[in-house]
């Protein structure tokens, strides 16, 4: 059989082969049992595959049968509580729409491109979510064969977006730690393009602007509470002595891309002595159940993380029966105000009742 057979313009095994240089069997074991595949060699491949688009065989039979009535998600984790109300909206929706779920775990320090691809053959659609191991190459090849969504992350061609809305809330928020004083205000989170904490960062550089101030200490770390406990020691490590007044390691304030850095702050730092907000004033955001009855109250910001999923989900059953993609829908955000900035514990008017985080 040629190099060259199969439907015109559908790139074939041979064809990957060729361009990475390795046999047929070799591609197919990359697909098919990856472990058994050097890791140069296994790169090279997949390297090869994204570049011709290929779909594996297995993939590309699914795709010429009936609906299988499911829809793919691509997840880093669930152990957060921002991923697991993601995942509970999109399930619920699915299910009041007769659709099942079927999820693929990807962290971002992992590259999982044959599960990612292997999905194709089981789903009608992939919303990928929030830092997963896909990038945009990845999600791009995902969404030229199924109807694709993404939420919280970088838009992408011919995939509808969901976010929150982060950086006018960002804004707000650093807005009103500047109001209670605060000027050597930080940042706790890693800024990525695209994502949710790089708008909220994005924000916060706003706010400090309009108010002529330059930014204070960024700790760049990924959104999890072990990140949070190891920039609380490096504060502690650089703080000052009982004289140097309000603050700590040059700081009077800090902006955590999530409740999970915040709360693993405040908690390192008062069981330390520090003062949180009197020494330190710290916000979060998600709106945890945790941060409504931790001392001092988290001042955060609440968005309807499960509703996000929701809309996603019944935006994907819409592409899959044929619409065509749309523009990025924002769901809003509110700001909750408590004790860790200096205030009193009340929030805004028109907070609705907190139903999750985010990343």
């Amino acid at each position: 059989m040629a190099a060259s057979d199969g439907p015109p313009g559908v790139p074939t095994i041979y064809q990957v082969a060729e361009r990475a240089g390795v046999s047929i069997a070799t591609v197919s074991r990359t697909f098919g049992d990856p472990d058994k595949v050097a890791a140069r060699t296994r790169d090279s491949v997949l390297e090869a595959a994204r570049e011709l688009r290929y779909v594996p065989a297995a993939a590309a039979r699914a795709l010429a049968v009936r609906r299988s009535k499911a829809l793919g998600v691509v997840l880093p984790h669930i152990a957060g509580p921002y991923y697991a109300q993601l995942l509970v909206g999109f399930e619920i929706a699915a299910s009041e729409l007769g659709l099942s779920v079927v999820l693929v775990l990807s962290g971002p320090q992992e590259n999982r491109p044959t599960a990612v691809l292997d999905l194709l053959g089981r789903v009608d659609g992939v919303a990928f979510m929030a830092r997963s191991g896909a990038d945009d190459q990845i999600v791009r090849q995902v969404s030229e064969v199924r109807p694709t969504v993404s939420v919280a992350r970088g838009t992408v061609d011919g995939v509808d977006a969901f976010y929150a809305e982060n950086r006018s809330t960002a804004r707000e928020l650093t807005e009103h730690l500047i109001g209670h004083g605060r000027r050597r205000i930080g940042f706790v989170g890693l800024p990525e393009d695209g994502s949710d904490i790089g708008r909220r960062h994005r924000g916060y550089l706003d706010a400090l602007e309009d108010a002529g101030l330059a930014p204070a200490q960024h700790f760049p770390v990924p959104p999890i509470e072990s990140a949070g406990f190891e920039v609380a020691e490096q504060l502690l490590a650089g703080r000052g002595g009982p004289e140097s007044g309000q603050g700590i390691a040059d700081l009077d304030a800090l902006v955590c891309g999530n409740d999970e850095l915040a709360l693993a702050i405040i908690a390192r730092l008062t069981a330390a002595g520090i003062d949180v907000p009197g020494d330190l004033a710290v916000t979060g955001w998600d709106d945890t159940v945790t941060a409504r009855y931790l001392s001092p109250g988290l001042t955060t910001v609440r968005q309807e993380v499960a509703e996000l999923g929701a809309r996603a989900a019944r935006r994907l059953a819409d592409r899959i029966a044929g619409e065509d993609v749309q523009e990025p829908t924002t769901v809003a955000s509110t700001l909750v105000l408590r004790d860790s900035c200096g205030c009193p514990p009340i929030e805004v008017s028109g907070a609705s009742p907190p139903t999750g985080p985010t990343a």
